[in-house]
């Protein structure tokens, strides 16, 4: 046996470090639940993943991946692999997708002007407010001319009216004037 026989002897039973082996006439089903890539580190898979599959007939779903090829998977994703190396087993790696840092907002910049804002419009509110009192107050002012207003003119009438009736009534039958009113 030569020297370059005996390596590859040895390179086809040691272990990669960071690969999983897998045996001849095994299959793994793999169904990640993050995103990742399946790379090969040596040998050779064959792939199969879920359906539909989509393209010519004879490319249904199966891919054969040689050392240093790799192949992407979703979350959920399933895919059946094998070694396709006879009597030498395939090694592989999974490695989950980078995670995407979302970059957070600044919002302490917005929360002086916010609360002055909302400062804003409660004064604003409020001298709306005691400008819409006092419009009403002058109209109400003025439509009674002075003195009482037309509408307690007319209220002290109706409880006039009421106690003149009471008088021509028998004691009992109306309170209008008892102060029920």
């Amino acid at each position: 046996m030569t020297s370059q026989e005996s390596t590859r002897a040895h390179q086809s039973t040691t272990a990669l470090a960071g690969a999983w082996k897998l045996r001849p006439g095994r299959a793994l089903t793999l169904k990640p639940r993050e995103p990742g890539r399946l790379r090969v580190a040596r040998g050779t898979l064959w792939a199969t993943g879920d359906g539909p599959h989509a393209g010519p007939l004879n490319d249904q779903g199966d891919r054969i991946l040689r050392m240093g090829e790799q192949m992407t998977l979703r979350p959920g994703e399933r895919l059946l692999i094998e070694s396709l190396d006879g009597d030498r087993p395939a090694y592989y790696s999974w490695d989950p997708a980078p995670m995407v840092r979302r970059r957070r907002v600044d919002t302490s910049a917005l929360v002086q002007p916010l609360a002055d804002l909302r400062l804003a419009l409660a004064l604003g509110v409020t001298s709306l407010g005691r400008l819409l009192a006092a419009l009403f107050g002058l109209v109400w002012e003025r439509a009674g001319r002075g003195g009482r207003s037309a509408l307690a003119e007319r209220a002290f009438s109706a409880h006039s009216s009421a106690c003149r009736a009471q008088g021509a009534m028998r004691s009992g039958d109306s309170s209008a004037c008892a102060g029920a009113l």
